[in-house]
């Protein structure tokens, strides 16, 4: 004896569960994206070093090696202070 009501036409519960977890799948498949701000552009930019900072930093170096170096003590120690009490 074969009962069909209105009811239970094509009602497999199984394939529902499978489909919902075959569209969730798909979803989660989306692409990585990333994303600079103005402002990190900016700061790359900045980090670059010019020509006069530069030849600034050889002639330091040259200095230094050569003994001719003096550090003033007194106004390194004064811009430590003004740094760390503001």
């Amino acid at each position: 004896m074969k009962i069909n009501g209105p009811n239970h036409t094509n009602l497999n519960p199984y394939q529902k569960q499978m489909n919902k977890q075959a569209e969730i799948g798909q979803k989660k498949q989306a692409t990585d994206k990333i994303e600079i701000s103005e402002t990190a552009k900016q700061m790359q930019e900045s980090g670059k070093n010019d020509s006069v900072r530069e030849k600034l930093v050889e002639q330091v170096k040259a200095d230094v090696q050569q003994g001719n170096y003096q550090v003033d003590a007194k106004a390194t120690a004064k811009k430590m202070l003004d740094f760390w009490s503001k």
